[in-house]
Formats: structure tokens, C-alpha cells, sequence
């Protein structure tokens, strides 16, 4: 999707977060956002508690709701 983007053959979905750097990475232009859309990630482990502590803080804070919607809207 990307690549026909770039090519200036149709359009693909990108991170608000990212959209000036993929504006200046690919030469292409946003041509809107929304708030209607969800991701989700998924931490797989073998261990039964999660023993990283990257996982782990990325764990809770989406248990604290970092990134639910409705804490991205205020």
C-alpha cells in the first residue's frame, strides 16, 4: 500500500503520531485522520507473569488506559 502511495497510485493508512515524518519520508500528503480506528498489540509470552520491564510498563499502562480512545480525546 505504501509503495502505490508513493507512486501516487492510491493512499495508505498511517500512525497520527508518524504523519510528519511518513509525509516526509514518502513525498506523499495526508489527507485526513480520524479517531474511529483501533490497534491491537499483543505481548506474547511463555512465562505465566511478565518478568521485562518494557513489556511490563507498556502492560500497565495500557491497564491504566494510555491508550484508550477516550483518553486520547481529552
Amino acid at each position: 500500500m505504501k509503495a502505490f502511495g508513493k507512486a501516487g497510485a492510491g493512499v495508505f493508512p498511517a500512525p497520527t503520531a508518524t504523519g510528519d515524518e511518513v509525509e516526509s519520508r514518502f513525498g506523499v500528503i495526508r489527507l485526513g485522520e480520524t479517531l474511529n480506528l483501533r490497534e491491537r498489540f499483543f505481548a506474547i509470552s511463555v512465562e505465566r507473569q511478565i518478568s521485562h520491564p518494557a513489556v511490563l510498563a507498556v502492560s500497565e499502562g495500557a491497564q491504566r488506559g494510555l491508550f484508550a480512545v477516550s483518553s486520547l480525546k481529552s
